[in-house]
């Protein structure tokens, strides 16, 4: 008995996924149609800093959290977090000057388009998984994502 032929590799798709991971911060992306599977993996860039000494400041005073306080809190637990389905480039409105689909404070109803995450150049809504306001916005536009990651917390 003869077995199937092997589908031949895509080369072109290769090369595009790859295109793709050493043009973002990415530095996995996997594909899968039907038996065929492709793993592109990217060893990080090793970065080394070094920070000058600060001086304490005389009195703080609080503000609205910003983007990086919202990094060192894991919402990934949150009971109202959207989360991202992909790998790709996360884009708040559907085209370049547009308003933005949902901001801080907007109420939204289950199945609303929330985001954009673009993935081989084809772009994917991502629907409010329930109805809700949204109270944080985690991810700046234009950047790239990866699956699973923190998008927007809806209450």
């Amino acid at each position: 008995m003869m077995k199937p032929a092997k589908p031949p590799i895509d080369t072109a798709l290769i090369r595009e996924i790859a295109t793709l991971l050493s043009g973002s911060d990415l530095t996995e992306i996997e594909v899968q149609n039907d038996d065929l599977r492709i793993r592109v993996v990217r060893a990080p860039a090793t970065v080394t800093v070094a920070a000058a000494p600060v001086a304490a400041p005389a009195a703080t005073v609080a503000l609205a959290p910003t983007m990086a306080d919202a990094s060192a809190i894991d919402f990934s637990k949150h009971p109202g977090v959207v989360t991202s389905p992909m790998v790709g480039t996360i884009y708040l409105a559907p085209e370049p000057g547009a308003a933005n689909f949902v901001d801080v404070g907007s109420q939204v109803r289950e199945g609303q388009s929330l985001l954009i995450v673009e993935a081989m150049k084809t772009m994917n809504a991502i629907p409010a998984p329930r109805a809700g306001t949204v109270t944080r916005i985690l991810v700046d536009n234009g950047h790239p994502v990866e699956y699973g990651e923190p998008l927007l917390i809806i209450e």
